[in-house]
């Protein structure tokens, strides 16, 4: 089929590639410049594993292209994706829709044949209806559907999560837009992946619900991590203990420095936003963003106890930081605990030396005072407390002996618990993990 994907960040660049892999033609556009001359140049604007690979593949074999001017591919394609962004807006935390409504105005008045256009931004409840009058507004006589069909991506997994999702959701009211969508995801369906159809509507509101549920999932754990620490119980165990409970499952119950990146955080604000704009409240998801908002900086405090004790002075102290991203295998930055982490350590008096694999060229515009190191052991080095943020797989199997002897104090702060405090200390280190006795 004939694919246009507008917008190339995480979601429209992913999801263009993962379709011309399946065979279709995809022409993916974007307004900015630069990066459509970094992708047509071979360079991805973004890290994920596999996706340098998928896209040279697809473009060389002349199914995958890139362009800022989206006219003609707009005009030829059977299926339109709107794939911008929609961020938190300024001042009220509703999702900002205006590149969505942008983009629906702009198809609306180049298609000529009858087109599919698919919302695959995420948006709440109702997006597809105003979507659908912008477009006969601007073009009353245009031949379209408009679709719901939310992204499920995990940034370091996206590739393998397309093309074996848990599942595929298709909010759709015509039946010659179900016909497109079912042969556009025909691949998928060859091999028996379930593909659920619902209202638009529903679609919308099950992406929220997900990111929400899952958002709850990892709050909840993080409280009772908390909880584990006071009473002298492992939370580790207490995961493992009620994950093997099939009703509730042992994914996503993994305690650490509070949730980030780019859904988790404006995807609960927002369902927040429009249950309170509906009259429906849902009060836990609104205690799940206080809460975890509350813990990013109550992870600096715990680091400070873990150095001087309760409301101690660390000023003058180094604090060595390994991981800045939200979570491995990505370069995402977007509300990751070391962006409210560090700043608090800071205005303690602390020096802070960092190093992430991959998102240290995003970090410096974003942790002005940070002193980025390359490598696990320069950032140990002289360093009151070691912490762990982000637990990317070469901060698994560290020498920690090398590293105790170079650090001024050997204190590991593990706060997402990739070690095990008796190896710790065979090495020679200090440990404070999260929710342990």
């Amino acid at each position: 089929m004939r694919v246009t994907m507008i917008g190339t960040g995480y979601v429209g660049l992913v999801s263009g590639a993962c379709f011309a892999d399946f065979g279709h033609t995809v022409v993916c556009v974007d307004k900015d410049p630069s990066k459509i001359e970094r992708l047509n140049a071979g360079e991805i604007p973004i890290f994920e594993p596999g996706l340098d690979q998928l896209v040279a593949d697809n473009v060389r074999a002349g199914r995958l292209s890139f362009t800022v001017d989206g006219s003609e591919a707009i005009r030829d394609a059977e299926i339109v994706f709107i794939a911008v962004g929609t961020p938190t807006r300024r001042g009220d935390g509703h999702a900002d829709l205006s590149y969505v409504y942008a983009a629906a105005e702009e198809i609306a008045g180049l298609i000529q044949d009858f087109t599919v256009v698919v919302t695959k931004s995420t948006v709440p409840v109702g997006t597809g209806d105003e979507v659908e009058a912008i477009m006969r507004r601007a073009n009353p006589n245009a031949q379209f559907a408009v679709v719901s069909n939310p992204e499920f991506l995990r940034e370091g997994a996206a590739i393998e999560d397309f093309k074996r999702p848990d599942r595929v959701v298709i909010g759709v009211e015509d039946e010659r837009a179900r016909a497109f969508m079912a042969e556009l995801y025909r691949p998928l369906s060859l091999n028996e992946f379930p593909v659920v159809y619902t209202s638009r509507r529903t679609s919308e509101l099950i992406k929220y619900a997900g990111n929400g549920f899952l958002a709850m999932k990892i709050t909840f754990i993080n409280e009772i991590a908390d909880l584990c620490e006071k009473v002298g119980a492992d939370v580790q165990q207490v995961a493992r203990g009620i994950g093997l409970d099939g009703r509730i499952g042992s994914k996503f119950l993994n305690p650490g420095p509070g949730y980030g990146g780019s859904c988790f955080p404006k995807d609960t604000i927002a369902l927040v936003r429009t249950a309170q704009q509906y009259g429906a409240p849902i009060r836990l998801i609104e205690t799940t963003v206080e809460v975890n908002d509350a813990r990013k900086l109550a992870m600096a405090e715990k680091i400070r106890t873990a150095m001087a004790g309760p409301g101690g002075d660390i000023a003058g102290k180094t604090v060595g930081v390994l991981g800045l991203t939200f979570k491995p295998n990505t370069d995402d930055m977007r509300d990751s605990p070391s962006l409210a982490i560090i700043p608090a350590l800071q205005a303690m008096g602390a020096t802070v030396r960092a190093f992430d694999p991959e998102g240290m060229k995003e970090a410096r515009h974003l942790l002005p005072g940070t002193t980025f190191v390359e490598g696990a052991y320069a950032a140990a080095e002289g360093a009151d407390a070691l912490v762990i943020l982000t637990e990317w797989d070469q901060f698994r199997a560290l020498d920690l002996t090398r590293i105790a002897a170079t650090m001024t104090r050997p204190l590991l702060i593990d706060l997402r618990n990739v070690y095990r405090a008796h190896e710790v200390a065979a090495d020679g280190m200090e440990y404070v993990g999260i929710g342990k006795p």
